[in-house]
């Protein structure tokens, strides 16, 4: 009997807005905060922000094109764009993408798991390769947080950014380098407030008063976010690693989701992961949420940073609270420009 396809990456994109703010910037002279205060409890220097025109569907669309082109792929069978902020409440954000990118009537549909969203969208597009149910997946974490953040909030204000990463994920084999071998994810609604828009969906469509607009932004508990993050993304990532039998210090890649460098080092440490496997881009990128973990993918591929076939562990946390975490191969994708 033939063993079911696995999943196998073989190509990455990225898009990033142009406009730079950085810490010493005028969006933030007015709020309670410096540059020693933000890098030193945050890891960031600088983050993109969108110009206002400029929609989530918009980063995705070229990030989903420079993915295709990595992959010399012409066709897919899947669109899945992970997104906290859609284009629209109604419709999906990825039907557009996929039509906008010539992919034609096929399925596309998006993904809301906040900053866990690209791990939910990886182990979707793998579930679908492995059911036989698609050849070749688009899968696109994009966001515009810039939108629905506070610019009054030093909390979010200073951490949030705007971009997109892409895969491309194929049928192919288990000795594939690029390939997809477990997945794993989890969620606590009983911690819906850690990270929230409390206004706007149909359980507050509107706010009541003037002064309640600002509950159309993000808030976020950021000190219980903190332990929240580090509790799960240890425990998922052990947990897989165990399941697929890899010791912690054989990982070759680590790519926490880029929410807060003390985040990403201190689950790096519980985890045993060697701090030479450990890449990020949180000081010049600032968190992405879902598009953090590609984005980081496609800037290693450009810099030659890690060999095809490396032990690669991914892990994520975000408001739901959601989390996962996945275990592959690194791929073997040459380098575009």
């Amino acid at each position: 009997m033939a063993l079911p396809p696995v999943a196998v990456l073989t190509g990455v994109g990225s898009c990033l807005p142009e406009r730079v703010v950085r810490n010493t910037d005028e969006p933030f002279a007015r709020l309670d905060t410096s540059d020693e205060w933000i890098r030193s409890r945050t890891g960031i220097e600088s983050r993109r922000w969108v110009e206002e025109g400029t929609s989530t569907g918009d980063l995705a669309v070229r990030a989903g094109a420079a993915a295709l082109r990595s992959a010399a792929a012409e066709s897919v069978d899947l669109v899945v764009v992970c997104t906290t902020t859609p284009d629209h409440h109604s419709p999906a954000t990825a039907p557009w993408v996929a039509a906008r990118l010539g992919l034609g009537p096929v399925p596309a549909f998006d993904l809301a798991a906040a900053c866990s969203g690209f791990t939910y969208a990886l182990a979707a597009g793998r579930a679908w390769i492995t059911a036989g149910m698609a050849r070749t997946v688009l899968l696109i974490g994009a966001e515009t947080l810039s939108t629905i953040t506070d610019p009054d909030d030093r909390g979010t204000a200073v951490v949030f950014a705007d971009g997109a990463g892409a895969v491309v994920l194929r049928a192919g084999e288990a000795d594939e380098p690029g390939a997809v071998l477990a997945t794993r994810l989890g969620s606590d609604g009983t911690q819906v407030d850690l990270a929230v828009i409390a206004a706007g969906g149909s359980r507050r469509p509107v706010p009541e008063r003037p002064d309640e607009r600002g509950e159309r932004c993000l808030r976020m508990r950021g000190p219980q976010m903190f332990s929240h993050a580090v509790r799960r993304m240890t425990e998922v990532s052990r947990g897989l690693l165990e399941g697929v039998g890899w010791p912690a210090g054989d990982v070759e890649a680590f790519i926490g989701h880029q929410a807060n460098q003390r985040i990403l080092d201190k689950v790096a440490e519980l985890v045993g992961v060697p701090a030479a496997a450990c890449l990020g881009n949180i000081r010049t990128v600032g968190n992405t949420s879902s598009a953090s973990i590609p984005l980081v993918m496609d800037e290693a591929v450009r810099d030659k940073a890690v060999p095809a076939g490396a032990r690669t562990l991914l892990t994520a946390f975000g408001g739901g609270a959601v989390w996962g975490a996945a275990a592959l191969t690194w791929p073997d994708i040459p380098p575009t420009i």
